[in-house]
């Protein structure tokens, strides 16, 4: 069987939050697979919100895509040859969408497959009340990502709270780039009050990182919650699942 060839598409344009997630990948260790891996060109150099998912959306689409004979566009021939595409911007973000047009590949946004993921650890007995929740960056994301949640889930307007799956969005105040710029004591002091925020809103039994650049910081959240809470980290969520999709011919 010929290698698995995954392209890892850092939507912003700062490299070197891309070179921080080969460590995290290369641990996954799975075997016959080639990554390569892309930042966008220009563009926003952390994804803030809205505004910024437009615009490195738009970024990325003029260097990975081209205009074809009929009007439409189509993958450039040196990013059409990959089995499947991860997208590692913690959002409902546009490339996801316009790269599954493009391509019969799998394509995986790292939310999506994070959400995914905590289904599946979830004890879905509806006495149990047991729900996810996400730790994210600055503030507008607990808005944009509740609802995305609400979408991925079918329960726009009512899938968070008490009741729902999930039980809400916390953030740091910090963008993706200060998670690594800003003095790293202050990064893990505000990364853990937004987990404890979240715990106690509800019977959390899983916490998302709700962005790439939280890559590796899965320790600090286990400092508060202990064993009992399950730890999904979005970028190892996507290979995951680009892994079983393109294994299982799916």
């Amino acid at each position: 069987m010929p290698p698995i060839r995954i392209l890892i598409i850092n939507p912003n344009s700062t490299s070197s939050m891309t070179h921080a997630l080969k460590p995290l990948i290369d641990s996954l260790d799975y075997t016959n697979t080639q990554y390569t891996y892309y930042t966008a060109p220009s563009g926003p150099p952390s994804v803030n919100n809205s505004a910024d998912i437009h615009a490195s959306t738009t970024a990325c689409l003029a260097d990975l895509s081209t205009s074809t004979p009929n009007g439409g566009t189509a993958l450039r021939s040196e990013h059409a040859a990959y089995d499947g595409y991860l997208v590692a911007c913690y959002s409902r973000h546009g490339l996801v969408t316009a790269l599954r047009a493009m391509t019969t590949a799998p394509v995986v946004g790292i939310f999506e497959a994070s959400v995914a993921a905590a289904l599946q650890l979830l004890d879905l007995e509806y006495e149990l009340r047991q729900q996810f929740g996400i730790v994210s960056t600055g503030a507008a994301w607990e808005a944009l990502l509740g609802e995305g949640v609400g979408l991925l889930l079918g329960t726009f307007g009512g899938g968070e709270g008490p009741y729902g799956r999930c039980a809400g969005v916390e953030t740091t105040g910090l963008n993706a780039t200060e998670l690594h710029s800003a003095e790293q004591g202050e990064v893990k002091r505000r990364v853990q009050e937004a987990v404890r925020r979240l715990v106690e809103k509800g019977t959390v039994r899983v916490v998302l990182l709700g962005c790439a650049g939280m890559a590796g910081m899965d320790g600090w959240v286990r400092e508060v919650v202990g064993e009992r809470v399950r730890v999904v980290d979005g970028v190892k969520a996507g290979v995951g699942a680009l892994q079983g999709l393109i294994r299982g011919q799916f």
